[in-house]
């Protein structure tokens, strides 16, 4: 069940970057990350409500550092997806996402069996493949530094939501939400961007926000059936969807290396769920 969770978290988040990274060419990252954000936060809310839980004080610290990570790391993933290849920047953020958590998870007590472990070696040398924009003198692909921002944004949100038990309920995930809309706008003040929603096409955030809320609360469900170290790195598929739907919409090429890369992910990814 953990790892159909993830399965369903990862297929939700890939569909929300795209839909995200695509609004973001249109007009601007920082507001469509911003109305994502509001949107998740609403429907966060409403989850809360009709759902039972007795949440902690911890509980609710929890929620609130996963909301830096998730404000951060979805503001850093649309303005990577808006400058560079969304099959280059996706894949780089799934580093964080996957690596920091397993990190914790182990830290704090789990022990993966050795086929997870595997699975992490193949997807080191798989995301650097990725990575690398071919014919360009070695030079890594425009975007780089934003996605590696946005998996350290992702690995936070991952690693914290991973310590909330299941007798919490949702509202730990609300706090998280509301946490990280506040960082989107903050962030985005900081760097000198404009957050607030100004053009139609910035409503594109409402179906990314739905679609990531709903892929939080399956991740946050299958980290309270199974570990966190599988669950976050099952999850950490989603840029394959972001790939192909990268290169079906929008024409993006997939170099030779970028597929072995891919291959090697999907291998990770294998492996770990095998386990």
């Amino acid at each position: 069940m953990a790892v159909l969770l993830s399965l369903a978290a990862a297929l939700a988040y890939g569909l929300s970057d795209f839909v995200g990274g695509l609004a973001s060419r249109r007009t601007s990252a920082w507001p469509v990350a911003f109305v994502g954000a509001a949107t998740a936060l609403v429907g966060s809310v409403l989850l809360t409500v009709v759902t039972d839980g007795s949440p902690a004080r911890t509980d609710l610290w929890w929620g609130a550092l996963a909301g830096v990570g998730t404000g951060t790391g979805g503001a850093f993933l649309y303005r990577g997806l808006a400058a560079g290849r969304m099959g280059v920047v996706a894949p780089i953020s799934a580093v964080g996402a996957a690596l920091l958590p397993v990190c914790v998870g182990v830290a704090t007590g789990e022990r993966p069996a050795l086929l997870v472990w595997l699975g992490i070696a193949a997807a080191v040398p798989g995301i650097w493949l990725v990575s690398r924009e071919p014919g360009g003198a070695g030079d890594l692909a425009a975007g780089i530094v934003d996605g590696v921002l946005a998996g350290l944004g992702f690995g936070l949100l991952f690693a914290a939501m991973g310590q909330v038990p299941a007798s919490a309920g949702l509202a730990p995930l609300a706090v998280a939400q509301a946490v990280g809309t506040v960082c989107v706008a903050v962030t985005a003040t900081l760097l000198g961007g404009a957050w607030v929603p100004r053009h139609r096409s910035e409503a594109w955030g409402v179906l990314a926000g739905a679609l990531a809320i709903g892929a939080t609360v399956a991740f946050l469900l299958a980290t309270q059936s199974g570990l966190l170290t599988v669950a976050s790195v099952v999850t950490s598929l989603y840029p394959a969807l972001t790939i192909g739907l990268a290169a079906v919409v929008l024409r993006e090429r997939v170099h030779a290396s970028q597929g072995w890369g891919l291959v090697l992910c999907g291998v990770a990814v294998a492996l770990v769920a095998a386990a």
